[in-house]
């Protein structure tokens, strides 16, 4: 029985993915092998010996400490694509309210009623206060190309719009998914030049903060039109009221807002509703409980924030499971030790991300546990679990 640990509301549609025949699953569960979590801060939780993965259902990880698991041997994951659907309808929604100031006429005519006036008898003389531009024919520049950044680049290209895209670390499988007619750029001060409105789609880390600063706006056209619904230390709070004051960023859509961005009447701050629909919501609760089964039942890893993927179709008798520093002859290590014993590879996969690998092995006959003994004991490994 896997015990498994809830810190938030979590989707019926992602806990039905674990049988309770093999899963105890509730808030109150102790010693848990799984952690089921969205935005819980689990930055000073302490964990249990026990604890093997846990699962984020979402994107963003900045409320788990990522160091701390991998130096415990405890796989992160994250649903990456999951609430990507939900995320571009809202930034096709942003595009709308900077262009239109539809937030500011909606506010107008409700004033209006409530200070007695006939509505009917003002609106065509008010609603001047309020034209913007179409989207169509404008450019849009998509930083990060992504899940969600694709689909955005695609979805503006039916409305008409010129997209460019920039991502340095754009993947064969994310170029697959982009149309052909996205400009993707290498250099993203050619975005910046071209782009009416340009909308963020990263991941943020130390690489990111701060990202759009700055230099990146004094770099985009005048007017531009700026939405961050990625995360709100991407772009430089300072220099970005400086820009709005300044007139060289007409609107600000963010769905991270604080005290000083709301004071800003240029700004369109929203709660965090990125991902925020019910589909989302299952999306991501199924696709983390999905990943902690896979992991806790078979050892494969899938979407891990701070270990490789890994995964193997079971074959053998045995599967063993080693997570270890990535260092020279580690692999060499692991298999002479059961040769030693005389048992039989049946198959196996070894990857490493950073300063961690992990190595999968089918094995044709159950390992001994003097074996697994001297497994653990090796140098640099830092957990070894066996499955039936």
């Amino acid at each position: 029985m896997y015990r498994i640990k809830t810190l938030n509301k979590i989707a019926p549609q992602g806990l039905e993915r674990l049988d309770p025949a093999h899963y105890l699953v509730g808030e109150d569960v102790t010693e848990e092998e799984g952690i089921l979590v969205r935005s819980a801060n689990l930055l000073e939780y302490a964990f249990p010996d026990s604890l093997l993965a846990i699962a984020r259902a979402g994107v963003g990880v900045n409320n788990i400490p990522l160091d701390r698991c991998s130096e415990n041997g405890i796989a992160v994951f994250s649903t990456p694509g999951a609430n990507a659907n939900a995320v571009k309808e809202l930034v096709l929604c942003a595009m709308l309210i900077s262009s239109r100031d539809v937030t500011g006429a909606v506010r107008w005519v409700k004033n209006q009623a409530a200070s007695g006036v006939e509505v009917e008898t003002v609106v065509e003389k008010g609603k001047s206060a309020f034209v913007g531009p179409e989207l169509y024919r404008k450019a849009l520049g998509v930083i990060g190309l992504g899940a969600i950044g694709a689909l955005v680049a695609n979805v503006a290209l039916d409305l008409g719009m010129d997209v460019y895209g920039y991502d340095p670390f754009l993947s064969v499988d994310a170029a697959l998914r982009l149309d052909r007619h996205v400009h993707v750029v290498r250099d993203v001060s050619e975005l910046y030049k071209k782009a009416d409105y340009i909308t963020a789609h990263v991941h943020f880390n130390e690489k990111t903060r701060h990202m759009i600063g700055q230099e990146a706006l004094a770099a985009m056209k005048p007017g531009v039109r700026l939405i961050n619904l990625a995360r709100g230390g991407v772009v430089d709070d300072e220099a970005l009221l400086a820009a709005l004051d300044a007139g060289k960023v007409t609107a600000y859509v963010t769905d991270f807002p604080n005290n000083k961005l709301v004071a800003n009447p240029h700004v369109i701050a929203m709660p965090h509703l990125g991902a925020s629909t019910p589909e989302s919501e299952q999306n991501c609760a199924v696709m983390a409980a999905e990943e902690l089964r896979d992991y806790l039942e078979n050892g494969n890893i899938r979407n891990s924030v701070n270990l490789p993927d890994v995964y193997l179709d079971r074959s053998g008798a045995q599967r063993l499971c080693v997570l270890h520093k990535n260092i020279p002859a580690m692999l060499a290590s692991i298999t002479a030790l059961l040769s030693r014993d005389g048992v039989n590879v049946e198959n196996l996969s070894n990857k490493s991300k950073g300063d961690y690998a992990y190595t999968l092995v089918d094995l044709g006959t159950p390992v001994e546990p003097t074996v697994l003994e001297d497994l653990k004991r090796l140098s640099n490994v830092i957990r070894v679990r066996v499955i039936g």
